[in-house]
């Protein structure tokens, strides 16, 4: 058998189902499946030949079931009585542990693409709206595994995650061989290929996929994944991560997802006090904070912090900083994350002097009644800092 994978833009049809499949027979010993990705923008068609060579021709009832790996390992044999889509399998059950902040969003997108999701929370009232929108709800992540072969996993810490995996009814306990398990919590590299080593006992699959861009982006689908897992488990994963984000990036192993989320993190904490600093300043110094963030986002030092999520109370609307910095990233969750960088740094030997500077003021501010506030009130820490 043969797969072809052909772009094709096809604007006469109108919110159409996600898979769709014609088989063509053409009176002798040959016959074609296609099938059209309308999960895809532009939709893909993946041509499906089969040479029956005098065998038996076989209905397409008997001869097509679902299964997530075609498109990732199209050019190795693959049995015609399994023969699949990864489009057809995204009606099977997703399961979703973790509905938090950022867990809460991301679920809802997956709704929201026609998914199916069961999930849990250690805080029922973290489960309603989802359950409002027709997700099934359980007591523990057990159930999920139990109920659903395609996990997503999105939580505070590594002592949650090795809980929810590896504990008395985590996932473990009653995952399925060949269940694919994504976490999207940002961890210790270590504890991530620790879990896989675990899952992989179990005949399941673990891959780290930490995300970034914050509750808007979770909100309105914009992600951005970092995945580390086997390559080859990647196009299965992106399915999923798709519906939650933009941009889906493999890292490669095990790990690596977590690197590089940590790497952005300390990056991104440098940045929103090297822009609370410049601002608090450019205040004091008579300058109107809506025109210097202007300033600023035409010029060499325009960042995201500046141009996106501005600390300053009144510059921009919809970001934490306009609601008394609820919401969002949470300081706590910030001083954590410098945490592991510094936790990673000294393991590798590598200097990172902002970035422990950076650990430090979080870590005060989680003392000085910050912690539960968005990271970028660092701005109101600077300004409470100085009696204004």
């Amino acid at each position: 058998m043969s797969v072809i994978k052909e772009n094709r833009s096809i604007s006469e049809h109108r919110d159409p189902p996600p898979a769709v499949v014609h088989w063509l027979h053409w009176g002798g010993p040959c016959c074609a499946a296609l099938l059209f990705d309308w999960t895809e923008e532009p939709p893909l068609i993946y041509v499906l030949q089969r040479h029956a060579h005098g065998q038996e021709e076989r209905s397409m009832a008997a001869v097509l079931r679902v299964s997530r790996y075609l498109v990732g390992r199209s050019c190795k044999h693959v049995d015609f009585a399994l023969v699949s889509t990864r489009s057809m399998a995204s009606k099977t059950q997703v399961g979703f542990i973790g509905l938090g902040n950022m867990g809460n969003p991301m679920a809802k997108n997956l709704l929201k693409h026609g998914y199916p999701v069961i999930a849990t929370d250690v805080f029922p009232e973290s489960c309603k709206e989802v359950q409002e929108l027709g997700a099934q709800i359980v007591d523990n992540p057990s159930e999920v595994a139990d109920k659903a072969d395609r996990i997503i996993t999105m939580l505070p810490s590594s002592p949650n995650v090795i809980d929810v995996y590896t504990g008395p009814n985590g996932i473990l306990k009653k995952v399925k061989k060949g269940s694919l398990l994504i976490d999207s919590s940002t961890i210790d590299p270590v504890v991530s290929k620790e879990m896989a080593a675990a899952a992989d006992k179990k005949g399941a699959v673990f891959m780290d996929a930490p995300v970034s861009g914050g509750v808007g982006a979770a909100s309105s689908g914009k992600l951005t994944f970092m995945v580390g897992g086997a390559e080859e488990e990647f196009t299965a994963a992106k399915e999923l991560l798709s519906c939650m984000g933009t941009n889906v990036v493999y890292c490669g192993q095990v790990g690596t997802g977590q690197a590089a989320k940590i790497c952005n993190n300390m990056l991104l904490a440098i940045g929103m006090i090297g822009t609370s600093e410049t601002m608090n300043l450019g205040i004091r110094l008579g300058l109107d904070p809506k025109l210097l963030a202007k300033i600023l986002n035409m010029s060499s030092g325009r960042c995201w912090s500046s141009d996106t999520y501005n600390p300053v109370p009144g510059v921009m609307e919809g970001v934490p900083s306009g609601n008394n910095y609820q919401g969002g990233f949470g300081t706590q969750l910030m001083a954590k994350d410098l945490g592991l960088a510094q936790n990673t740094a000294t393991n590798t030997k590598t200097p990172v002097p902002l970035g422990s500077l950076a650990h430090q003021m979080y870590r005060i501010m989680c003392a000085r009644g910050y912690a539960n506030k968005d990271f970028s009130s660092v701005f109101q820490f600077l300004r409470e800092e100085e009696g204004q």
